[in-house]
């Protein structure tokens, strides 16, 4: 009888280890090795899964990159616009897309809606928490027209509650469906590995044998994952890796506003980020955010601009917020929300030594509206701009906008895509906008400028921050 094989993988990374460590050589966490049979020895591997008969195998030798051909397949279009754009534009066949998220965030309903939302497709729903009778109490309140038998609604989406990847490729190969969601992956388990689900090897083994079979069968996968208390998808790093596609749903369960943001993809940009409105009856799309970003103000307050920025391909005007009051305790409090403290810090350096603002005993808090955190330098001058205006306690003008990068000397840097900034500032009805007039190419680009005669909204040219200062309080 052979000898049953064991290794010890940490929980945190999965770094594989012939015997136990304290700490882990990898990600330097300490305790988090756990012992785990990779191999029984006399058990023999049988497939876990059969390709169907239409599928072709590729043979495996060097081809050149010229002779490869392939027909150019289109995109499969969710009734969702907002995940179509975190996507790329579509759902690519045969790609493997992981959801991370926080409990109770709303990752089960956003792939149960879609999966009853696309009548024209077979959909496979796994899921390995809820049952049958649990799935269709949600499907009532998300699509009431897809628990009734007599909706045209009803037909396409299928409901399996399985943990056992064999049993799930069974039912897979006897359905034949057009898209496949799992919920989640930490719930499968495999019989080739002996340890229980949720493990570092049940998790990679599991998720390789659903990659092996999106790629082979040209089917797309959507794998549902667990997150640590770090903020991390639990399992092995070489999880996201294995992916095509990584998104992150994000949002405060207090709040109705849910962001799926793209940190990894290969068929499109990861930038891409959707907003949707957690509702009673599901979530819905919200295709404007500056409606969730722009607070409503009857009176002028000081402390509060209006920024241009930018995430992916789309333009967004957030409101940014500053608190400047007198420190009472003698160490100054440095506080941002949504928004880098050193950045700030930076921001508050410059203003200090090159305007003359003496910010060095002020409590200085910071704060993006809307819960979202950005990270485009182009909203520093509407930071700036809400530091003094809090500081010196005079409101900025209404319908005044922003879009520039400050440096270290006091400069306004030119962004990227500034007339995307400023058809956006001049489709919500704003007055005017500050931008860099390094913006603005001159010598033999001269062909390439701007025309701003073609744009309604006043727009501001300035060079430095004491120019912007100049304009708004004179």
């Amino acid at each position: 009888m052979a000898k049953t094989k064991i290794a010890y993988f940490c929980q945190s990374c999965g770094f594989e280890s012939a015997k136990w460590l304290g700490k882990c050589p990898s990600c330097q966490q300490w305790n988090t090795f756990v012992e785990e049979i990779i191999d029984k020895g006399n058990t023999v591997a049988v497939p876990t899964w059969k390709v169907t008969s239409n599928t072709q195998q590729r043979a495996n030798k060097p081809v050149e990159v010229a002779d490869i051909t392939f027909s150019e397949e289109l995109r499969m279009l969710t009734p969702d616009k907002e995940f179509n754009r975190v996507l790329g534009g579509g759902i690519v066949a045969g790609s493997l897309v992981l959801i991370g998220g926080e409990p109770g965030i709303g990752k089960s309903t956003l792939m149960l809606q879609l999966a009853l939302n696309m009548p024209n497709l077979k959909v496979l729903y796994v899921s390995g928490e809820e049952s049958e009778r649990q799935i269709k109490m949600r499907a009532e309140r998300l699509v009431p027209d897809a628990v009734n038998p007599k909706s045209e609604a009803s037909k396409g989406c299928f409901i399996l509650t399985e943990t056992s990847t064999q049993n799930i490729f069974k039912q897979i190969e006897a359905l034949e469906p057009d898209l496949v969601v799992i919920d989640s992956i930490q719930t499968l388990h495999s019989s080739h590995i002996e340890s229980t689900p949720g493990s570092v090897s049940q998790v990679r083994e599991c998720t390789a044998e659903m990659l092996r079979f999106a790629k082979e069968t040209s089917t797309p996968v959507f794998l549902i994952g667990h997150i640590t208390k770090d903020g991390m998808i639990a399992g092995p790093k070489i999880l996201e890796h294995m992916v095509d596609t990584v998104l992150q749903f994000e949002g405060d369960r207090h709040h109705v506003y849910r962001i799926l943001r793209t940190v990894k993809n290969r068929f499109g940009s990861a930038s891409e980020l959707g907003i949707y409105e957690m509702l009673g009856e599901g979530l819905r799309e919200v295709s404007n955010p500056s409606e969730i970003l722009l607070s409503q103000r009857d009176e002028p307050l000081s402390g509060i601009t209006i920024s241009a920025t930018l995430e992916g391909m789309r333009p967004m005007l957030i409101e940014t917020q500053a608190l400047v009051s007198t420190s009472a305790y003698g160490t100054p409090q440095r506080t941002a929300t949504g928004f880098d403290t050193k950045r700030m810090s930076m921001l508050l350096a410059v203003l200090e030594k090159r305007c003359g603002f003496r910010l060095g005993a002020k409590d200085v808090f910071l704060n993006i509206t809307g819960g979202i955190r950005v990270e485009d330098p182009a909203i520093d001058l509407g930071l700036a701009a809400a530091i003094i205006s809090s500081h010196e306690d005079m409101p900025i003008p209404f319908k005044t906008c922003f879009a520039g990068e400050i440096g270290l000397s006091g400069e306004i840097r030119a962004v990227n895509r500034v007339e995307q900034r400023i058809a956006e500032a001049q489709k919500l009805g704003f007055n005017q906008i500050f931008i860099s007039k390094y913006n603005l190419p001159s010598g033999g680009q001269d062909k390439k400028r701007m025309d701003l005669s073609r744009y309604d909204i006043e727009i501001k040219i300035v060079s430095s921050i004491e120019e912007v200062f100049g304009q708004l309080f004179g």
